[in-house]
């Protein structure tokens, strides 16, 4: 419930509907019902219902919309594990899976072909004349809708469904899945400055003042377009650098002692803080990390009879990775962990060094974080060697 309110499973696949959605819900009621009620003296109330039904039409044009991306990749076995319904219409999430550009551009183009589906079924039943009362108007809005909303997503430019035709594109040319989504986010951004100039700078120029709720629209849509490209930009970068993410070039160096050592144990294996020290606990894993600065301030009489315990602060449970480990699928295991330092391990369980989630961060943002310059050049070192 903290997400949005369950609404069931469609193909077995769970859809939320977004708390944002009553936000649209009620634009639209406020925005559409007094123009209904105009334009029908009699509805009454009715025309308030009428224009939260068309919400509702709308809302069920989105879920149509995301079902078609998640049916259609489930055909290549890729796993959704959700349809988020909101205040922006909707998204469709998936988990992992390998993408092609064939694959990923019939998966986009299955949303925008199903709302011209619903667009086309829409205009059979209004094209033999009109229907009586308030089923008139809403059926025409929801063709009107459907059309624009199919229309409006195959433009060329994320985070649009058009837009993974130029990735595709891209892609396919240059081999690479992050130029490909650069490129698209980038033509995100050109679609929303020309739909300001079009429905904004344009009738400014022409001395017409621009209709105040288009125009309440266009930046809305366009602030939307815009930070959904941007976010395209930097994961498209953030993916081209997860090469850099390994646990052994990015650890600075470690030891591994007992839990029942003592600070002594410490300063003579760290006696400047270099290496760490991490401290295994009763089962035999890493379980805590001695804070240097807590152990040189320990008087040196005091030292041996100290327990390297009272210095050290512990890891999360399951805070240690093997050498070996590097790209998406350390990211994703350490997502899943509290605290913000690891212990790296090689096969025969002995401590080899620690992993700070800010030099994690830092690899992949590629920032130059404090304490960084090592583990950064090593991992840059370490992707420069010779292939073979």
């Amino acid at each position: 419930m903290r997400g949005g309110i369950p609404l069931g499973r469609i193909a077995g696949i769970p859809v939320i509907l977004a708390y944002s959605w009553f936000v649209i819900a009620a634009f639209t009621v406020i925005a559409y019902g007094p123009v209904l009620a105009n334009n029908y003296p009699g509805a009454g109330a009715t025309a308030y219902l009428a224009a939260f039904a068309y919400a509702l039409l709308l809302l069920i044009s989105v879920l149509v919309h995301e079902l078609a991306h998640a049916l259609t990749a489930r055909l290549y076995h890729w796993p959704t594990s959700k349809i988020v319904l909101n205040l922006w219409g909707g998204h469709t999430q998936f988990e992992n899976f390998t993408a092609s550009p064939g694959k990923s551009v019939l998966v986009a183009m299955a949303g925008p072909a199903a709302n011209l589906v619903l667009a086309g079924a829409g205009w059979l039943l209004v094209a033999p004349g009109p229907l009586p009362g308030l089923a008139d108007p809403l059926a025409n809005i929801f063709v009107w809708a459907n059309l624009l909303i199919g229309i409006f997503n195959v433009l060329p430019g994320l985070p649009l469904d058009g837009g993974r035709l130029v990735e595709s594109a891209v892609w396919k040319a240059t081999g690479s899945h992050e130029q490909g989504t650069i490129a698209a986010g980038w033509a995100g951004r050109i679609i929303v400055i020309a739909l300001a100039v079009w429905f904004v700078v344009l009738p400014l120029l022409s001395g017409n003042r621009p209709d105040t709720s288009l125009m309440l629209i266009t930046v809305l849509v366009g602030s939307f377009l815009w930070m959904g490209a941007t976010a395209s930009i930097q994961q498209a970068r953030y993916r081209s650098r997860l090469h850099l993410v390994d646990a052994a070039a990015l650890a600075e160096p470690a030891v591994g002692l007992p839990g029942d050592a003592t600070v002594l144990d410490v300063l003579r294996h760290s006696p400047r803080g270099v290496p760490a020290v991490v401290l295994f606990g009763p089962d035999g894993r890493p379980a805590a990390v001695v804070d240097e600065t807590a152990a040189a301030e320990v008087p040196a009489a005091l030292a041996a009879a100290t327990p390297a315990t009272a210095v050290a602060y512990p890891l999360a449970a399951g805070a240690y990775v093997k050498e070996t480990d590097r790209g998406a699928e350390l990211l994703a295991y350490l997502a899943q962990l509290e605290g913000s330092d690891y212990a790296v391990i090689d096969d025969a369980g002995t401590v080899t060094g620690l992993l700070r989630q800010l030099t994690v961060l830092n690899a992949i943002t590629g920032k130059q974080g404090p304490g960084n310059e090592g583990a950064r050049s090593g991992a840059e070192g370490r992707d420069q060697g010779p292939t073979r």
